[in-house]
């Protein structure tokens, strides 16, 4: 690997992970924090929240902002002002800081993450893309199994502030190191051609309406009030059918706006291009599945069968074990067999361990349960390797942070969506329905899942299938005298 390439591996797998650690370790350290600041189960609830809300309602946007000003600054400001926030709440006094440090850590956490893709796009040939999108996807699925250990290991030794400092010293590091590193060999580029002036989604002097600001507080409302209203369906009361019939509302607008919009904050050759939304439908289908699928394996291991969360966790390590050491033979597999193929495998893989998980009774023994979990964590690491390269990689350079966007979206409103149809039919079946063959929900969650094969068909069938993309801005030419983007 070019040196110059080594720090954007290095920022890219280092900012995806901690973000993911964040999420495992808090749900540990919830009822410690909950006792030490006297705080009531709603308010602490809104520590998770507030920052699923920011992070999703701005991720987009904040892609977009990388495309402009330079995915190293936005990752570099999204990863230090994370490390600031996350230092910020281990120090806060009362829950009501902790909650609007939440919501700041969910701001920098969307600039960050769209980041982590749009660098890897613009360091990367697009040939070679799928084996550092798996390295950072094993890393992923390290730090969300690794979470739930440390977290408990530092709430039971140092206290629920311990678990937010653990982010600050890898996310300092590399906010720096983004700030401080070379440009690698593929982000320098010749001065912009002619054609480049009249795209308007890259001209650099057109200001602030480049941005279409206008359609990113739709896009913000829009997706706030969605995730919202997902969450607020698993809480007896929550006000689910208006946030949704807001969502609606916003995303109609969005869509009228974006078609009269010159500049529009969702480039018309993206969400045209095939490949690319496809892979997110992929992506949406199979996170909804799996997230779903483990919030109803939890509550059946946890109260059906009584065991504690740690024997709990190891029931499932095998999801995570597969994740990990499956995600690197994902690029050798996807580059045999081509995104499609590689793709309704895994989709296939997914929905079957979903419907073997739908078959368990009360008596379910440990080698059926990790033989389910082993089933999605290799139906899913696939998936998203597979489409999340797809979408990388089909997408315009020029829009790759945008594109790093909507897959990050697509991430965190699948797990909410997934959750809150499980959560809906488990309580159609109140005594059943956490014996997953006495309930509902698991059948709808296999359906969910099923969904995503249609969406991987729609994949490219090789690397060379350029079906329905649009090319990139051209290569530099040699010869040519070259600067530097940030």
């Amino acid at each position: 690997m070019s040196p110059r390439r080594a720090p954007v591996l290095a920022c890219s797998v280092v900012g995806a992970a901690v973000v993911a650690l964040d999420g495992t370790v808090l749900t540990v350290a919830q009822p410690a924090l909950q006792r030490d600041l006297h705080a009531g189960v709603e308010q602490v609830q809104w520590t998770s929240t507030g920052y699923l809300v920011a992070v999703a309602s701005l991720l987009v946007f904040a892609g977009r902002l990388g495309d402009r000003y330079g995915h190293r600054r936005v990752f570099a400001v999204g990863a230090l002002g994370f490390a600031a926030a996350s230092t910020g709440i281990a120090l806060a006094p009362g829950i009501g800081t902790v909650i609007l440090l939440r919501v700041l850590q969910g701001v920098c956490g969307a600039l960050l993450q769209p980041a982590t893709l749009g660098m890897l796009r613009t360091a990367f040939p697009p040939e070679r893309l799928g084996t550092p999108i798996a390295v950072r996807t094993a890393a992923i699925g390290l730090a969300a199994a690794a979470g739930p250990l440390v977290g408990g290991a530092l709430v039971s030794a140092y206290g629920w502030r311990s678990v937010f400092l653990i982010g600050v010293p890898p996310t300092l590091a590399i906010g720096l190191l983004a700030l401080t590193g070379g440009e690698p060999a593929t982000e320098r580029h010749a001065e912009p051609s002619p054609a480049r002036h009249r795209d308007p989604h890259v001209e650099r002097g057109s200001g602030l309406a480049a941005l279409d600001p206008f359609g990113a507080l739709l896009l913000a409302v829009a997706l706030g009030l969605l995730v919202h209203g997902l969450v607020e369906a698993s809480r007896p009361g929550g006000m689910t059918a208006g946030a949704l019939a807001g969502a609606g509302v916003a995303g109609v607008a969005l869509f009228r706006h974006e078609r009269r919009a010159a500049r529009p904050l969702l480039p018309p050759e993206l969400l045209r291009s095939g490949p690319v939304v496809a892979g997110l439908a992929v992506l949406l289908a199979a996170s909804a599945a799996l997230f779903g699928s483990l919030f109803v394996a939890t509550y059946f291991l946890q109260d059906v069968q009584g065991l504690d969360p740690l024997d709990c966790a190891l029931r499932v390590l095998p999801l995570a074990v597969l994740m990990v050491l499956g995600a690197p033979v994902c690029a050798p597999l996807q580059r045999r067999f081509g995104p499609r193929r590689t793709a309704t495998a895994g989709a296939a893989l997914l929905t079957l361990g979903v419907l073997l998980l739908s078959r368990f009774g009360a008596t379910a023994g440990p080698a059926s349960v990790g033989a389910a979990a082993a089933l999605l964590g290799a139906g899913f690491v696939v998936l998203m390797v597979t489409a999340t390269s797809v979408v990388v990689h089909r997408a315009p350079e020029a829009h790759a942070g945008v594109a790093g966007g909507l897959q990050q979206t697509a991430m965190n409103v699948g797990p909410a969506l997934g959750v809150a149809v499980a959560t809906l039919l488990l309580a159609l079946v109140p005594r059943g329905g956490f014996v997953p063959a006495e309930g509902a929900a698991l059948p709808a969650l296999a359906v969910i899942a099923a969904l995503a094969l249609p969406a991987a068909l729609a994949l490219p069938a090789g690397e060379t299938d350029r079906r329905g993309t649009r090319p990139g801005p051209p290569s530099p030419r040699p010869g040519r005298r070259s600067c530097v983007r940030s």
